[in-house]
């Protein structure tokens, strides 16, 4: 059988297993969704070195200990993050205005996994799927599949052992772009959460289903005049290096004030990093630009082999290829994003000029995403923060680390919205929430008095929500049991005894 049509089929196959238990899943309680969720990112911690280890090795991308630390961020990290939110039945309670929110699951997910960071987006996608009681099919990259697949049966093992039904989870091993468009347009998947290139995220908003599709990064960081030089610096190289630059959020150009021009590039080469010449600069930009996208051959790759790929040396442990660059645009190949080692450099005589050469580079990519900025400066800070197009702005931290939560107090997340100045529908780092409907009780406040009659509320929802007033020690109303004498709520009009109802 042709291979497109082996794609096809398995999607078909695993999204209908995953839908029917969706059905099942949905009437877990949060106790019970909690527990599988923990024994899943407990095991995913353990499994951490060895899914980072594959990873590498099946894609040449990246490294080990990175992709060790990012499989253990999104398990137990994530998992730390999320378990105390409530996901399942009334997730929230205002007794003042009489309105009930109560969380639904969306039913089955659609998750695109890409090459850069593919365990680590699995075992995420995974885990808040299963928080908001979705099931979930991956897809995989083509360069990726074996670790990824491999992540999906460490947590469909450890999930089925703490209750989570057969088929909750599904990973796609024959993988073409028709079996892909067939699990996002097939009539079982709800939503998709797409992670990867331009072309399979406007797949997904195009599927003709509701779709998390993140953008590009493109992340400016400005090292202002005010700034700690050393410490700036210092996370700049730590965040570029980070799984060599694989993180979408990874900053891709340095803007710098002119006062401390000098002082940042000599910390720069403290820390190995290599400014390159304007004739390196020259063979560097058909090698790691392609018909105006990035070469995936140099995605994730140490500084000195992109500089022999492009045909000059460097000392075999330089850190990073600085490129100076006057312009943004297409005339200045390097300023697109590049999800590697490789960092362009700026310098602007003021922080006015500087907010201006920063939002050059996030619409040339990067609109929505994230920009980062080093300095002690309280009004520039909120300056930036108020008039940028980025949606999440961190501040005197690496960006790889900070936009995605692991140095910062964001919500844990391997797919980082751009909102609709990106053309996303969400800014968010994605989480169980986005992965829910929410439904609205709403009482009629027309009548005072109704509202200091609805104890028999408690009694319909008290096994999802632990209300204040339920007495210590007293369970719940049993299913079906009659309701006090005495207890009203109003019936199409008229306020009615409910033991009678």
């Amino acid at each position: 059988m042709d291979k497109g049509l082996d794609s096809i089929q398995q999607a078909r196959d695993l999204v209908t297993k995953a839908h029917k238990a969706q059905e099942e899943l949905a009437q877990f309680s949060q106790k019970d969704v909690d527990a599988l969720c923990a024994a899943i990112a407990e095991e995913g911690f353990k499994q951490a070195d060895y899914l980072a280890k594959l990873a590498v090795e099946e894609t040449q991308l990246g490294r080990a200990d990175s992709k060790k630390t990012k499989n253990e961020f999104c398990t137990r990290d994530l998992w730390a993050a999320m378990k105390e939110m409530r996901t399942c039945g009334i997730v929230e309670r205002d007794d003042k205005n009489m309105v009930y929110r109560i969380a639904e699951p969306m039913g089955t997910v659609a998750a695109i996994i890409p090459t850069t960071n593919p365990t680590s987006t699995a075992l995420y996608k995974i885990l808040i799927s299963l928080k908001s009681r979705n099931t979930i099919v991956l897809s995989p990259h083509p360069r990726a599949v074996k670790c990824i697949s491999e992540s999906a049966r460490i947590c469909n093992e450890a999930g089925v052992k703490a209750g989570l039904p057969q088929g909750a989870i599904g990973c796609m091993t024959t993988v073409t772009l028709e079996g892909t468009t067939e699990l996002m347009r097939h009539k079982y998947t709800s939503v998709i959460l797409s992670t990867g290139g331009e072309g399979i995220v406007k797949a997904a908003y195009s599927s003709g289903k509701p779709a998390y599709g993140v953008g590009p990064g493109n992340a400016p960081v400005y090292i202002e005049k005010s700034a700690d030089v050393r410490h700036a610096v210092g996370n700049i190289v730590e965040s570029k290096l980070f799984d060599y630059g694989t993180v979408c959020a990874s900053e891709q150009a340095v803007v710098v004030d002119q006062q401390i021009d000098a002082q940042v590039r000599e910390e720069f080469r403290r820390l190995k990093a290599y400014f390159v010449s304007p004739d390196e600069k020259r063979k560097m930009e058909p090698v790691c630009i392609k018909g105006d996208i990035m070469n995936p051959e140099v995605v994730g790759q140490p500084a000195a082999k992109i500089a022999k790929m492009c045909g000059f040396a460097v000392p075999d442990d330089t850190s990073l290829l600085i490129a100076e660059m006057k312009t943004v645009g297409r005339e200045e190949p390097l300023s697109r994003e590049i999800l590697s080692t490789i960092l362009g450099y700026y310098v602007e005589a003021d922080w006015m000029s500087a907010c201006e050469r920063c939002l050059q580079i996030l619409r040339f990519g990067g609109m929505g995403h994230t920009l980062v900025i080093h300095s002690r400066d309280p009004h520039v800070i909120m300056e930036f923060a108020l008039k940028k197009p980025a949606y999440r702005f961190c501040v005197n931290t690496p960006s790889t680390l900070g936009a995605i939560g692991c140095t910062t107090r964001l919500f844990p997340a391997m797919s980082l919205g751009c909102g609709t100045s990106g053309g996303n529908i969400s800014a968010d780092n994605i989480g169980p929430m986005n992965l829910v409907n929410l439904k609205r009780l709403a009482f009629d406040m027309r009548d005072d008095a109704f509202a200091s009659t609805m104890k028999v509320s408690e009694a319909l929802v008290s096994d999802f929500v632990p209300f204040e007033k339920r007495e210590p020690g007293k369970p719940p109303p049993a299913p079906g049991a009659a309701a006090p004498a005495g207890e009203t709520i109003l019936y199409n009009g008229r306020r009615r005894d409910v033991a009678t109802l």
